[in-house]
């Protein structure tokens, strides 16, 4: 018994000075902070690729005819159209079509606003989403080229099927051509994209692969289970990827 009594007083003895050792954990090395970071930069490149975009032209159209053998161009940016426009203007008052000032006036007037806007929101996913909305960053550069073709040709199919009826020259309803070759009345055109719109294009693929790459991130995150629409810690937080 008394063998027994020294056995436990010896255990209670080892309980009360048992140290419990904190386990330390693996902390995010630098190629992984480097992965993050490099994620951002593509991000604000696609940013500053946007924002230069507005200061060039998005597309050109040109006419030929007898008359003007070397072609009336028209230069078509965010902020509005340049070039032939007030000789366009004369040629489409005798097919009763609106003229140039008229289109996308809503549009011009809120372009910059809106890229400000797409630069906030890619900024905004970059560093707060979390693994489900990985993709929104690719999504949100495909808007801004797709939305621009998308209104531009409502515009064009809009002005060539609400022609004046009194017009001096009747014509059946058309849509100009937004690529390539086309044909309005006695007039041969061709349109095709410029620099504004390939850095918008541009923009969109750096995007891409920053998505791509964030994705990668995410993946071998620590808390990639615990992971959801936001990223608690931030994706460049000083907790980012480091275990709970």
């Amino acid at each position: 018994m008394t063998s027994i009594a020294a056995d436990s007083a010896r255990h209670e003895e080892f309980n009360d000075n048992h140290r419990h050792l904190t386990v330390a954990r693996k902390k995010p090395g630098g190629r992984h902070f480097a992965a993050r970071w490099s994620v951002i930069a593509l991000s604000l490149a696609a940013v500053g690729l946007q924002v230069a975009s507005l200061f060039q032209p998005w597309w050109w159209i040109k006419l030929y005819a007898p008359q003007y053998p070397k072609g009336l161009k028209m230069v078509i940016s965010l902020t509005g159209v340049t070039g032939d426009v007030k000789e366009v203007d004369i040629l489409n008052h005798y097919i009763g079509m609106a003229t140039m000032e008229k289109a996308a006036a809503v549009e011009r007037q809120l372009a910059g606003y809106g890229i400000a806007f797409l630069a906030i929101a890619i900024v905004v996913v970059a560093l707060l989403a979390g693994k489900r909305l990985n993709k929104l960053l690719a999504v949100v550069g495909f808007v801004f080229p797709f939305a621009f073709l998308a209104d531009s040709f409502y515009w064009m199919y809009r002005f060539g099927h609400t022609l004046n009826p009194e017009a001096p020259i009747r014509l059946p309803p058309f849509t100009p051509q937004l690529f390539g070759n086309g044909k309005i009345g006695q007039f041969m055109t061709f349109a095709q994209p410029s620099v504004g719109f390939w850095l918008a294009v541009a923009a969109f693929v750096v995007l891409l692969a920053a998505a791509f790459a964030r994705s990668r991130v995410c993946a071998g995150c620590a808390k990639k289970g615990e992971c959801g629409a936001i990223c608690r810690d931030g994706f460049v937080g000083p907790k980012a990827g480091a275990a709970s």
